[in-house]
This record gives C-alpha cells, sequence and structure tokens, in this order.
C-alpha cells in the first residue's frame, strides 16, 4: 500500500481525538479500502468525512507532488459533499420507514459509477461534467411521482462551507430549487437500478479520459 494510502490514526489521535474515535476511524478507513464507501451507513460516511477534513494535508517531499487520488478530485469532492449534507439532513426530514431520497441516490449511484470506471477528472472532463446538470434535474423530475415531495435548502450547506473556507464550488442546482422527492423502497429500489445504468452510461460515454477504456458496465 502507498504510503499516500495510510491510514492516519496516530495523527488524529496527536490531535486530540479519543482512542475509541481513532480505533473508529481506523475500522471505516479499513472497511472503505476493501469495500468502497458505498457499502457504509450513512453516519459512517460521515464520521469519516469529519475525520479527514481534520487532518492537515499531507506534503509532497523529493521530486514532484503526491497524486491525487481519485477520491481528492475536487468534482468527487464535491458530489460527496452535496450527498453527506442531504444524509445528514434525513433526521431532520422524519423520513418514513423504507424511505429513501431520489438525489441521495441518484448522488451515491454517480459517485459509484466515478468509483468503478476510474476517470482522470481532469479539465476534459470535469467540463463534460456538466452535461449531468440537466440530465439530473430530468432523472429526479421523471421519479418524483412516485414518491412525495419534501423541501430541502440546496443553498445552505455551501454557504455554510464558505463561511469557514474558500471554495470555487459551485451550487448542485439553481439558486432557489428546493423540492426533494422521497421514494418508498420499492420505488427507491427500482429507481437505484435505472439511474445507476444511466448515469453509468452517460460518464463512459462523454468523459474524455475514458475514451480507451474498456471497463464493463458496473
Amino acid at each position: 500500500m502507498a504510503k499516500d494510502e495510510s491510514s492516519r490514526g496516530e495523527e488524529l489521535r496527536a490531535l486530540g481525538w479519543t482512542p475509541e474515535e481513532v480505533r473508529q476511524y481506523e475500522e471505516l478507513w479499513e472497511y472503505r479500502q476493501r469495500w468502497g464507501a458505498i457499502n457504509l451507513e450513512p453516519e459512517d460516511r460521515v464520521f469519516l468525512r469529519k475525520a479527514e477534513a481534520a487532518l492537515p494535508k499531507r506534503v509532497a517531499h523529493g521530486k514532484g507532488s503526491l497524486k491525487k487520488t481519485l477520491q481528492q478530485k475536487s468534482h468527487y469532492r464535491w458530489l460527496s459533499f452535496y450527498r453527506d449534507a442531504m444524509l445528514a439532513s434525513a433526521d431532520s426530514l422524519a423520513l418514513q420507514p423504507g424511505e429513501e431520497a431520489a438525489w441521495v441516490i441518484l448522488l451515491e449511484e454517480e459517485l459509484r459509477a466515478l468509483d468503478h470506471y476510474e476517470p482522470v477528472l481532469g479539465l476534459p472532463d470535469t467540463l463534460k461534467a456538466k452535461e449531468l446538470l440537466p440530465a439530473r434535474e430530468a432523472w429526479i423530475e421523471a421519479v418524483a411521482p412516485q414518491g412525495r415531495v419534501l423541501s430541502f435548502d440546496f443553498d445552505a450547506p455551501l454557504e455554510a462551507l464558505k463561511q469557514q473556507e474558500s471554495t470555487s464550488w459551485k451550487p448542485l442546482r439553481s439558486e432557489g430549487s428546493r423540492s426533494y422527492p422521497v421514494l418508498p423502497a420499492e420505488a427507491a429500489a427500482a429507481f437505484r437500478t435505472q439511474v445507476g445504468q444511466e448515469v453509468a452510461a452517460h460518464i463512459r460515454a462523454t468523459f474524455p479520459s475514458l475514451k480507451d477504456s474498456d471497463k464493463p458496465a458496473p
């Protein structure tokens, strides 16, 4: 395992995290390395993100700099940021048993497709990723009648982040958009299958760095 891909539990301990918190971080980090973040419980993903945000950025030594992993690329972190913000709001939205938010499903499947195909996510890819803005709206609008529509402030998470740090990230949706469909279990499962296939096909067909990829569909 490369040094830049090792667990950083000792650094958290030095920052004052309790032994139990460090143990939890190390276990979740190891699980993610083996099976991927998509298989973690929502609260575990939020915990990992909190831990990694607390860690100082690594400084490269020697020639050049450490190559960013896919998960460290800005576009990937932007999607993860919004997914985590939505997951964190689940309790306040009082979802019914089995219900899932359509936007969470969509972002999870988009991240799953990125994990599978591993695009470069350089400028050519991120320019093409902008085509997903209207595509996301269309997918969500199409499935909304299968559930009930709640309200979620899509502007608030990014505004809160800007109070803490400088960021060039743009909103996930147009300003003022708040419709937030939530789906019963059966509709959620069907939507996950359908949108997972469609978003993966879109990414595979449009991202320039995947032009020569021979990976099968996830």
